[in-house]
């Protein structure tokens, strides 16, 4: 798995962020869903951490791409739900699959963390409504 710094993801993303108040919202179809299928809530589990991604009712696209019904992950490592109406930030707790991912790996370390999956569209930004799981907790032996 190639890894890109949060710096340079940063960079990249930063002319999005400042053109998003002109940008508009792409809009979700009734009743799509993404969701964690592994690790489950409440595990208790090895670093490195497989994460697999689940969506229904759209599709998953790279970053970039304007289709119809669809978008790519973002996962949210210890931390809330970021602005719904601005790019999803880029940094170690706001980690982007722009190439349309639906799984990965990721080092954390020991304790008690939480996940949450939000779906964006083409430029970054949620879709309305938003595509966002519930958030789980696990637990890094």
């Amino acid at each position: 798995m190639r890894v890109i710094s949060p710096l340079i993801l940063t960079a990249l993303l930063l002319p999005l962020a400042a053109q998003a108040e002109g940008l508009p919202r792409t809009s979700a179809p009734d009743g799509a869903q993404v969701y964690l299928i592994a690790p489950a809530d409440g595990a208790t589990v090895a670093s490195p951490v497989l994460v697999q991604f689940g969506l229904k009712g759209m599709g998953v696209a790279p970053a970039g791409t304007a289709a119809e019904n669809t978008g790519h992950h973002h996962l949210l490592i210890d931390t809330g739900v970021p602005a719904l109406d601005q790019p999803v930030p880029a940094d170690a707790q706001h980690v982007h699959f722009g190439k349309g991912q639906t799984e990965t790996t990721i080092a954390l370390s020991p304790g008690t963390h939480t996940l949450q999956l939000l779906l964006a569209d083409q430029n970054h930004i949620p879709h309305v409504p938003a595509v966002m799981s519930e958030k789980i907790t696990i637990t890094v032996k």
